[in-house]
């Protein structure tokens, strides 16, 4: 029998913790529940560990930071993360699981936007979920429709093999652009997402939830496109290269002596026009590298299987 170990990070959620742990418990009797506390100034930890979960002091505060800790402390065949804020229900669990160890998929997501409570999303994350959403499915040729989810199920070869970077609540968007981007499969499918009970706070803001979007667009394009990211930098570069430089041209073709007047402006077109050639050689090395890069993480993931296989 495949070990499955339920991984539940939180903060400051002592009025839903407990519910979460004994309902996984329910759903998944062989599986070993662990809550790691990001430092929780509540009862999350006590209680938690009251309901049978196995709880690990998290330090380094941020999401991220605990998915890390997480993935780096556990040892498991199956691996299922969920919120612990009472939102996901633990009766997609097996569900989720089946998907991952049939080997249909890398990662399976619980997809919130079905089937979810009145109130259940802020408008403004509705919307930014979609946005990135919809560009990640543009920019890799996938489908994908809920990035931000928290439910999610990974097998061993994702959690073992993927570098993480990312310390907040950008995670999610991080781990799904890992598996695209090297080649893991993933799948989603649709559960019943509920709202918080009375007394329950998100951890997120609106604000600041907007930056991390931004910021994931950005980096969505920079790190993990980077020929598209930079030849378009490019492009706008010469485009207003030639603007700048129009009056410069016309001096020169209209003058009889080609005098140019507009002295300025023609040293800004050219400055413009060798910033667009650095942008467009910048994007074709990265984007080489990042191709060196796929083959030796392809590479390393085939070592891996073979020892385990030999082990």
């Amino acid at each position: 029998m495949k070990k499955i170990a339920v991984l539940i990070p939180c903060y400051n959620e002592e009025l839903t913790v407990a519910g979460v742990v004994a309902e996984f418990r329910a759903a998944l009797p062989e599986a070993d529940i662990w809550v790691f506390d990001n430092n929780s100034k509540d009862r999350t930890a006590e209680l938690a560990a009251k309901a049978g979960a196995r709880v690990v002091p998290s330090p380094r505060q941020g999401k991220g930071n605990v998915v890390r800790h997480m993935f780096d402390s556990i040892e498991a065949d199956l691996y299922l993360m969920v919120d612990g804020d009472a939102t996901y229900p633990a009766a997609s669990a097996r569900k989720l699981l089946e998907l991952v160890e049939s080997g249909k998929a890398d990662m399976a997501v619980g997809r919130r936007l079905t089937s979810h409570a009145e109130g259940a999303f802020r408008r403004f994350h509705t919307f930014g979920n979609h946005l990135v959403a919809r560009l990640i499915s543009a920019l890799f040729g996938v489908h994908v429709s809920d990035v931000l989810s928290g439910y999610r199920v990974f097998s061993r070869d994702f959690v073992k093999s993927i570098p993480l970077m990312s310390a907040g609540f950008e995670i999610e968007t991080e781990m799904t652009l890992q598996a695209i981007s090297k080649n893991f499969t993933l799948v989603e499918t649709d559960i019943d997402y509920g709202s918080r009970p009375e007394g329950s706070f998100s951890k997120l803001s609106t604000y600041s939830d907007g930056f991390l979007v931004l910021r994931s667009m950005f980096l969505i394009f920079k790190d993990y496109k980077p020929l598209f990211f930079f030849s378009t930098v490019a492009a706008f570069l010469f485009v207003l290269s030639v603007l700048a430089g129009m009056p410069a041209i016309l001096d020169y073709v209209q003058d009889p002596k080609h005098y140019v007047s507009h002295v300025p402006l023609a040293v800004l077109a050219a400055s413009l026009g060798i910033l667009g050639c650095l942008s467009l050689s910048i994007g074709l090395i990265l984007d080489t590298l990042c191709k060196y890069h796929k083959e030796n993480f392809a590479l390393h993931r085939r070592l891996i299987h073979s020892r385990e296989s030999q082990g």
